[in-house]
């Protein structure tokens, strides 16, 4: 396990010496203290990415592809190495971490290292006589912030697409969780990705991470977190006009209609909320039901979160770890008072759980909240916890203006065996992604992100790679008789 930056193919100290200790929210224990990078090591970064750069962009694609396939492969050798410190580290379950984070991990290394070679220009007609077609270039030495919910994956989200399309990349982890990315960093090593293509930075946010967004020799910045820091890298931005790509806070509305399969519904918005203990910009926050089938729903539902089990996240029988560190744990903690003062009624949990093993630990129970109104704050505000906010709807209509009445835009859910329905909502829903009778499938094809307070851009597939590079339009005059425009 490395606690060194790492810059130019090498694990180096932070030049100031300073090191952040990394917590086990199971127990705010310390697993490691982590160099922490300031604005004099982001420099050393940026001057490695950029003179790594010329080569890496032009080395044929095919190569890249072979890298990042081979990356892909020793992840997977990797398995229970990886799984494991990414659980003592975020909180996640260990099952969860095996079964889905170092899996979906390899998975988008593998999908674009398939793509590298695939993703090509146009021909466009023009004018007789002239040929024109476009090139996809990469755009340089892209910024990258990753966020703490989902390290290990959202590492693979950033880095695989920019690498396949021929970027260098200076990535800060959160610095609260920085271990798994720091693994794969010695991964890549070993793939033979060559020194300076990528850099991996813990540092604080309001440094190192500002800093990166404010760096005149980055080209791109793309962030992932909360919208308040996505405004604040919007404007150190705009020094250089670097192209920006966020993928924001949600407030994801889970609709439930009186035709649905109410044991896959209950089941499905379980998954919805309260796996990774609700910290997911997707997360179905809001659960929307109909008032025909609400109790039902409810008498089904409120037992099924009671039974999750809660416990350290290395323990394979645990279904529910901590919150990721005591200061969001006290943040979800505070919104079961703010519903109590709106009115609300807490239907389960909005607590921490009274078992001295876990005392020590960042815990919160599995929460359900009947909200007052749809625009109270618990219904309005990212909680981004194990803490869900149920409303009721009498209509199409009424579901629609309660799905639709925040300011984010990210994911959405519906369940309904109404054909007709489900894809009239899929269109009005004020969403980037919409699942009918499902919720957060995730592929490395599928394009995922958000519109309004959610964000711009996209994650994942051929959207990505757009996001990862740029146009170059090229007009060769083949047999075209250009008459002189002036005449003498």
């Amino acid at each position: 396990m490395r606690h060194q930056l790492f810059i130019d193919g090498e694990f180096t100290d932070a030049l100031s010496g300073e090191t952040l200790p990394t917590l086990n929210p199971h127990d705010n224990s310390v697993i490691a203290n982590v160099a922490l990078a300031a604005q004099a090591d982001v420099d050393r970064a940026v001057a490695a990415a950029q003179r790594a750069f010329p080569a890496w962009s032009r080395m044929p694609a095919a190569e890249r592809g072979r890298i990042l396939l081979k990356l892909a492969d020793l992840i997977e050798a990797n398995t229970d190495d990886l799984a494991r410190l990414e659980s003592m580290d975020t909180g996640h379950p260990l099952r969860d971490s095996r079964m889905l984070d170092v899996p979906r991990t390899a998975a988008c290394f593998r999908y674009f290292g398939g793509m590298a070679d695939k993703f090509q220009g146009e021909t466009i007609p023009v004018e007789a006589g002239f040929l024109n077609y476009t090139l996809r270039e990469p755009v340089g030495v892209v910024g990258q912030v990753v966020p703490w919910n989902f390290p290990l994956m959202f590492t693979s989200w950033k880095m695989a697409p920019a690498l396949a399309a021929g970027n260098c990349i200076v990535l800060k982890p959160a610095e609260i969780t920085p271990l798994t990315s720091l693994k794969i960093g010695e991964l890549m090593a070993q793939a033979g990705l060559p020194n300076g293509v990528v850099n991996i930075l813990p540092g604080l946010g309001n440094v190192a991470g500002q800093y990166i967004a404010e760096h005149v020799g980055i080209a791109k910045i793309a962030f992932t977190g909360s919208t308040a820091t996505g405004r604040r890298i919007v404007q150190a931005s705009a020094g250089n006009l670097k192209k920006v790509q966020l993928e924001l806070g949600g407030k994801g509305p889970n609709i439930v209609f009186e035709d649905a399969n109410l044991v896959a519904a209950v089941n499905g918005s379980a998954w919805a909320i309260f796996h990774n203990q609700g910290q997911a910009c997707i997360a179905g926050s809001r659960l929307l039901l109909h008032e025909k089938i609400a109790d039902a729903f409810l008498e089904k539902f409120v037992p099924l979160a009671r039974s999750i089990r809660l416990g350290n996240p290395l323990d394979e029988a645990t279904e529910m770890g901590p919150l990721t560190s005591s200061q969001h744990q006290q943040r979800v903690l505070s919104y079961v008072d703010v519903a109590r003062e709106e009115g609300g009624e807490v239907l389960a949990g909005g607590r921490t759980p009274d078992v001295a093993d876990l005392s020590r630990g960042c815990y919160v129970e599995p929460t359900i909240v009947r909200a007052a109104s749809w625009r109270d704050r618990v219904a309005q505000e990212e909680v981004f916890g194990p803490f869900v906010t149920v409303l009721t709807f009498k209509d199409d209509a009424q579901a629609l203006e309660i799905a639709n009445g925040t300011q984010y835009g990210l994911g959405s859910g519906l369940w309904t065996s109404n054909l007709q329905r489900a894809h009239r909502f899929a269109r009005d829903l004020h969403a980037g992604m919409v699942w009918i009778n499902s919720y957060k499938r995730v592929n490395p094809g599928s394009p995922f992100g958000g519109v309004g307070q959610s964000g711009y851009g996209r994650e994942m597939g051929f959207d990505a790679m757009r996001e990862y590079t740029q146009v170059k339009s090229v007009w060769v005059n083949v047999d075209a008789q250009i008459p002189p425009h002036y005449r003498r």
